[in-house]
């Protein structure tokens, strides 16, 4: 008998997910069945339109599958409304996108504390000090004050790292998290993930076309056409699943 303990962090089965565009049927996935454990580093690679990014929507709760079933930490996902599903979003994923999305008028400290604001319970002194701690962890404790303008990419990408991660998540996601980066920048930031799933247990999912970020994880998930065509945690094998997309 299989309890809640035994259960893997995140649980896909058969998941289906479907757009109707004018007259025509999309099936951005298409059956999708996998599990991911706490603690893993994965890495979520294919050619655009592959249907990555929907996955990524559908892990992180922003969109809910058309069909098929998805637990996170034993909660049905799929039988939720938009608040239940924001609820699971803000308590345990934060999530790094491609562009930051971070608020041009507003410090990096205000940034960062902004999630806390929707949280219940929890005074600005503690906001600040869980602000400033993080700010710090990613090398930004003497750009408290800056606002977005006033920083590199790469540094309003550790603000974006730092906001994420102020909720104390169990899931890191990030969708091209090194896309709008250069490639030094882009090594910083990915050995910045792989230390927060090392050190802290941190589940950290990645969408990447970027062969070298999809290296660094420990396992690869290779879609095409809505369907995992390959998950492995050997590389070489997800790369040769990749090249085969471009033949």
């Amino acid at each position: 008998m299989t309890t809640s303990a035994d259960r893997s962090l995140i649980e896909l089965v058969d998941v289906w997910k479907s757009y109707q565009l004018e007259e025509v049927r999309v099936d951005a996935l298409r059956g999708v069945t996998l599990s991911i454990d706490q603690g893993e580093f994965v890495a979520l690679v294919g050619a655009s339109g592959s249907g990555k990014s929907t996955l990524m929507n559908t892990l992180g709760c922003l969109d809910r599958p058309s069909s098929g079933t998805y637990h996170l930490a034993g909660q049905d996902i799929v039988q939720m409304n938009r608040d239940q599903r924001a609820r699971i979003r803000n308590e345990q994923i934060g999530f790094v996108f491609q562009s930051f999305n971070l608020l041009n008028r507003t410090s990096a400290l205000e940034n960062v504390e902004l999630p806390l604001l929707y949280r219940n319970g929890i005074s600005r002194s503690e906001r600040r000090k869980r602000a400033v701690e993080l700010l710090s962890r990613v090398g930004l404790a003497d750009r408290l004050d800056h606002h977005p303008g006033q920083l590199s990419g790469g540094q309003q990408q550790r603000v974006a790292v730092a906001r994420a991660l102020v909720n104390e998540p169990n899931i890191l996601m990030g969708d091209e998290p090194t896309g709008n980066l250069d490639s030094k920048t882009s090594e910083e930031m990915i050995r910045l993930f792989g230390e927060l799933n090392e050190r802290d247990g941190i589940t950290v999912i990645l969408v990447t076309h970027d062969v070298d970020v999809a290296r660094v994880a420990k396992r690869q998930i290779v879609l095409r056409d809505g369907l995992v065509v390959c998950d492995t945690g050997d590389f070489e094998e997800a790369f040769q699943a990749l090249r085969h997309q471009e033949v």
